[in-house]
């Protein structure tokens, strides 16, 4: 058989049993002590209850933030706070947040399509570019309220009512954005981080308010727009840092870690000679993989497969949220051979 062969692999797309080639003495301990399965209903199990805890997360901060909004909402009657109707008004944003994010989540569920061949996780994405948006929103509403306030000082009434509302809205969405980020965080969901960091900046604002409050009771009718600016300037912080993982996962970055990670599994792997061409990219909360290694010119396409088999389980077991991997075999170079690729070269971008 001609050594230009080559063996291409994806486990999930047709999950029958392989002979793998005999493994070393750590990777056989590692087997035993630690039981698993790869099965495509075992990873499609794990990536519903990470879309699951999504969801719980969602549900559980909604229902928060809904809570704090109709608190601040009731103070807001009774006083005539224009700082903490702003509260309000942002929780009440930041609560409705919930809505795309939880379409993506019911969106990633769907199988893969025709038209759409890896799925709907994307969805995430986009609903992450509406979250980083609407902390921008949030931003440019607060400052208009701190300059407008500036221009047109205005007493506030029932002072120690809107402190303790102003209390509850940071307490709440504090409580709600360490939530969301450990969630997202765990589950991989960029857009859910993004989500807590907006919760996080609406915590800010009820700062502002509360601090706003306690100067407006001393006397100082301009502590409050004074207070608004600088939360203004804080917020916008944390729009850099949303929009700046938002912008990483829709341009396909992840963590060089990872990559470091996933080279070492695979070079640990026997059978491979080397490992070329590796890419990883999220697709919402989920990880696939595309790598090329090279295996003996003189394998045969068994031998080839079975090491590309392993060669996947391997980084299935290295890479954290990794649910699919494509693994192509190149046979490796000997001196004075040419190159397999030779015949696609005119194809390549320039």
């Amino acid at each position: 058989m001609s050594d230009r062969h080559h063996a291409h692999h994806e486990h999930h797309a047709h999950p029958r049993r392989h002979t793998h080639p005999s493994p070393g003495l750590r990777h056989r301990l590692g087997h035993l002590l630690t039981p698993h399965s790869h099965e495509s209903a075992d990873k499609l199990d794990a990536a519903l209850e990470s879309s699951a805890r999504g969801m719980r997360a969602l549900w559980v901060s909604l229902t928060v933030l809904g809570v704090t909004a109709l608190v601040q909402a009731a103070v807001v009657a009774v006083s005539g706070s224009v700082a903490l109707l702003g509260d309000t008004v942002h929780n009440a944003a930041d609560a409705l947040t919930a809505v795309p994010l939880g379409i993506a989540f019911v969106l990633g569920r769907r199988a893969a399509t025709r038209r759409f061949t890896y799925g709907y996780g994307r969805a995430e994405d986009l609903a992450g570019i509406a979250i980083v948006l609407t902390i921008a929103a949030s931003a440019a509403f607060t400052a208009w309220a701190a300059v407008e306030r500036l221009l047109d000082p205005r007493p506030v009434a029932h002072v120690p009512a809107v402190a303790v509302a102003a209390l509850a809205g940071f307490v709440g969405n504090e409580w709600v954005a360490r939530y969301r980020i450990r969630v997202g965080r765990a589950i991989g969901s960029a857009a859910l981080v993004a989500d807590g960091l907006h919760a996080r900046t609406d915590g800010y604002t009820s700062l502002a308010v509360l601090l706003g409050a306690g100067g407006s009771a001393l006397g100082w009718q301009l502590a409050d727009p004074v207070v608004g600016l600088a939360i203004t300037a804080a917020i916008a912080l944390v729009l850099r840092d949303a929009a700046r993982e938002v912008f990483r996962r829709v341009m396909d970055a992840v963590d060089p870690e990872l990559v470091d990670r996933a080279e070492g599994a695979l070079r640990e792997v026997p059978g491979v000679r080397a490992v070329g061409e590796l890419r990883l990219r999220w697709i919402g909360h989920r990880l696939r993989a595309e790598v090329a290694v090279a295996v003996d010119g003189e394998a045969t396409v068994r031998e080839a497969h079975a090491i590309a088999v392993e060669a996947e389980h391997a980084l299935l077991h290295a890479v954290p949220k990794l649910t699919a991997a494509l693994v192509h075999a190149d046979p490796a170079p000997t001196p004075g051979q040419e190159d397999p690729h030779l015949a696609l070269a005119h194809h390549a971008t320039r």
